[in-house]
């Protein structure tokens, strides 16, 4: 108090730019200690209870769609935005029906004009150059040293779905951000593809390399996990009973009841828990992508030009398989009459037989039992008397070894 009875007030100092800098990055980057393996990274949902009292619960959502709108930031209609897209985001359990839980006039005009497209499971998010508020689930999966070897930065807790934010990202993110992240979602989620070959045993165009590295293609799966763990998300108990939707007009909405919102909850917290998370978004790849049909088909038409000089346990067993289908071969000895030999300085003739260096191979006497076959000799018991053994069982054994012999040998021609 001052001398009269005033109230001495102070003005409020208005923060430097160095402190709200500060401030901003404290909302962007994650402090120290939240960055251990048990708490990073981390995906979390916020309650639709701290808008709605009840909400439309689709039945059978379809599946989600993600609408870019321009990002506001640092505008006078930033708060009306955010908060009607918060709101409408939030809804993620009434799927295609959240466009009900609003009048026309509360709805910013580019949400209000999708709206009127009908019953359609869109979420918004800001449209960046970075696109990082389209691919967040993504990034979000990813460890800490998977994102510093990448040169990304360790963000602050993920939000899905969006409602909010405190800075624009795109200030604080590279401008490869994009393919930054593809390389390191792809180093991510390749154990689950490829087990036991590295990414780097790959050439740079091989089809499931390439998958691995499209960022569009697990979107769905990894909303799919998301919305999937939610489910299990216990309910805010304020007392609505699940009943049918009933419309202003008394009709029952189809496919959709009233209840209560599920409560706010981590999606995934920490490594462990994220890496279970990528492996059961690949699993939900299968189901909305149809990934195993398409790995099936990929490595069903390899081709050398698909791997690199490094070795893998897929390029062995791709070799492996590519000389086991050329190593068909039938050894049969056949005589020579009409033919035009072509010859080699290691090509010998024999008789009307022309041999390569397969012949040199045999020791003596299996070459003399090829030659006596090829001299017109062709009874078994005829070579063993030749030969002075007592009967053809010798030179039935003989016989199957050349064989194996030159199967290996013109196998591997």
């Amino acid at each position: 108090m001052i001398p009269g009875g005033r109230v001495n007030r102070t003005a409020r100092r208005i923060p430097s730019p160095e402190e709200q800098e500060a401030l901003r990055r404290a909302n962007v980057f994650a402090a120290e200690d939240k960055t251990g393996p048990d708490a990073y990274p981390r995906m979390y949902n916020l309650s639709a209870g701290f808008m709605f009292n009840s909400i439309l619960r689709a039945d059978t959502p379809a599946p989600p769609e993600y609408v870019t709108l321009p990002h506001r930031h640092g505008g006078s209609g930033d708060l009306a935005w955010t908060g009607a897209v918060g709101r409408w985001n939030c809804l993620w359990e009434s799927a295609q029906f959240r466009r009900r839980h609003f009048d026309e006039s509360e709805l910013p005009a580019e949400v209000a004009k999708i709206a009127d497209t009908g019953d359609n499971n869109v979420v918004f998010v800001p449209r960046t150059r970075t696109r990082y508020h389209e691919y967040a689930p993504l990034f979000h999966l990813l460890p800490a040293a998977t994102l510093r070897r990448y040169g990304l930065p360790l963000l602050v807790a993920g939000q899905w779905p969006f409602t909010a934010t405190l800075a624009d990202l795109d200030n604080y993110l590279p401008a490869d951000f994009e393919s930054r992240l593809a390389r390191a979602w792809a180093s991510t989620v390749w154990r689950c593809l490829s087990p036991g070959s590295p990414l780097t045993a790959f050439g740079g165009d091989e089809p499931i390399r390439l998958l691995a590295h499209n960022l569009d293609f697990w979107l769905p799966a990894v909303t799919e996990v998301m919305q999937d763990r939610l489910s299990y998300v216990p309910e805010v108990n304020n007392g609505i009973e699940s009943v049918p939707a009933i419309l202003q007009d008394g009709s029952v909405l189809h496919g959709a009841h009233v209840g209560n919102p599920r409560k706010g909850s981590d999606i995934w917290r920490g490594e462990a828990d994220a890496e279970t998370a990528v492996a059961e978004t690949v699993e939900y790849a299968d189901s909305t992508g149809r990934l195993r049909d398409i790995l099936d088909a990929v490595r069903a038409h390899r081709l050398a030009d698909d791997f690199s000089d490094r070795w893998s346990f897929a390029k062995e067993d791709f070799e492996r398989k590519l000389h086991r289908k050329r190593a068909k071969v039938k050894v049969t000895f056949v005589e020579l009459t009409d033919t035009v030999p072509v010859q080699s300085p290691e090509t010998e003739v024999i008789g009307s037989m022309v041999c390569a260096d397969f012949m040199a191979l045999l020791d003596p006497r299996d070459r003399h039992i090829v030659v006596l076959l090829n001299s017109g000799v062709t009874r078994m018991t005829e070579v063993a008397s030749i030969l002075g053994y007592a009967n053809h069982s010798a030179v039935s054994k003989r016989l199957n070894r050349i064989r194996v012999q030159a199967e290996r040998f013109f196998g591997d021609r």
